[in-house]
């Protein structure tokens, strides 16, 4: 029996073609290139934003204030500070204890009146011991002096040769000047002894106290406070320095008047003694000194006044607040922002200090955007922020934002 013939299909699928797998592998290709340049580009665009933010977080914010014109014709006034007229620390000039304190505070004292009462053990010892040694030594200067007489007696009538007499003459020598050396001894100490009783140098009044009953005090601690304070305050001394510009015109005799918080409206009469004749180049300013009578006491020392010169050419100007005004090496200056936030450091010319504002006289323009209360290290070229008027935000001067 024939079985039946079985035939194998040879047909196969067809496969792909070389030019399909080529066309894959180059598509392949491609996204894996696009992948990566997103990456890439994603990254360069973060780092771009992160330096974008640090470039923009290291601008400094700053207040800003525009100058204000300032009516003039009242002339220049300058602050001053008033001094009493002579001062005077009390300090002890020997070691010892306050046995007690004679004057405080306020107290008006006259020249050599005692202030304190120190108690100084050593001292008295040490003059006690003294007395008796130059007590000692007056006794052998007198007994040599006996002695020396004797023997010249003698010479004259040869009982005794001259090389004795000379001897005894000489021993009368010595003992006369360890005599006149433990006098000075004596004499030393009672001084130191003086010295513990701390008395006024002239007539003031008693503007500082530290001595403490029972307190130890040591001569010559330059660390240490002075036990007192004196000051002459009959007459009152008042220091201003005068900027440049008005120098000239500052002479010995001329008259001010002092304006003080304190005495609103009253005018107290000054007069110019002394001026230093020097320019300041650090201020800019010349230091001068005036004096007033203060027979009624009602000038204190350290007191802050407003000294006001009837000087011409005075006139108006621009006022800015005090805390604008940089020290600078080369003279005052200000920082001034423009329009683009860049920073300009400006010299300028001070007319008038008047505490919390100042007058400029040169080198401000009334649109001028001043910042206040500039940091130290800013320089000419350096980009700020402006802060907003209304303190929600900051944005860059000149700009937009």
């Amino acid at each position: 029996m024939l079985e039946p013939e079985i035939t194998e299909n040879t047909a196969s699928v067809p496969g792909p073609s070389s030019g399909t797998l080529k066309k894959v592998g180059i598509g392949a290709a491609v996204v894996a290139l696009a992948v990566v340049a997103f990456g890439v580009a994603s990254r360069i665009s973060a780092t771009n934003d992160l330096e974008a933010v640090a470039a923009d977080a290291a601008v400094p914010t700053v207040t800003v204030v525009s100058p204000a014109t300032a009516e003039g014709g009242d002339g220049l006034v300058l602050p001053g500070t008033i001094q009493a007229y002579n001062s005077a620390a009390i300090n002890a000039r020997t070691n010892g204890y306050v046995r007690r304190w004679l004057a405080d505070i306020g107290d008006h004292v006259n020249a050599g009146q005692t202030l304190a009462i120190l108690d100084a053990p050593e001292i008295d010892q040490q003059l006690a011991q003294a007395k008796a040694d130059y007590q000692t030594a007056l006794a052998n200067q007198r007994l040599a002096a006996t002695t020396s007489k004797r023997w010249q007696s003698m010479l004259a009538q040869d009982a005794v040769s001259q090389q004795e007499a000379d001897e005894k003459a000489g021993d009368l020598a010595a003992k006369t000047a360890l005599a006149n050396a433990a006098l000075a001894s004596v004499r030393e100490l009672n001084a130191k002894r003086g010295f513990t009783q701390l008395s006024a140098p002239f007539s003031g009044v008693v503007t500082s106290r530290s001595a403490q009953i029972g307190a130890l005090v040591v001569s010559g601690n330059a660390a240490s406070q002075p036990l007192f304070t004196v000051s002459d305050v009959h007459r009152m001394r008042i220091y201003v320095r005068v900027p440049q510009v008005y120098s000239s015109q500052i002479h010995a005799g001329m008259k001010a008047s002092l304006d003080l918080p304190e005495f609103a409206g009253r005018d107290f009469e000054a007069s110019l003694t002394r001026s230093a004749n020097s320019v300041d180049a650090q201020s800019g300013a010349m230091l001068v000194e005036l004096q007033a009578d203060n027979s009624d006491g009602a000038l204190k020392p350290g007191a802050f006044a407003h000294v006001r010169f009837a000087i011409d050419g005075v006139g108006g100007g621009l006022r800015l607040p005090g805390s604008a005004i940089m020290a600078a090496e080369d003279g005052p200056s200000v920082a001034i922002v423009g329009k683009d936030g860049t920073v300009t450091l400006r010299r300028v010319t001070i007319a008038r200090d008047e505490g919390k504002t100042v007058l400029v006289s040169v080198g401000l323009k009334p649109g001028d955007k001043v910042i206040d209360s500039p940091p130290d290290s800013i320089r000419t070229g350096d980009r700020v922020r402006v802060a907003a008027p209304d303190g929600k935000g900051a944005k860059e001067a000149g700009g937009n934002g």
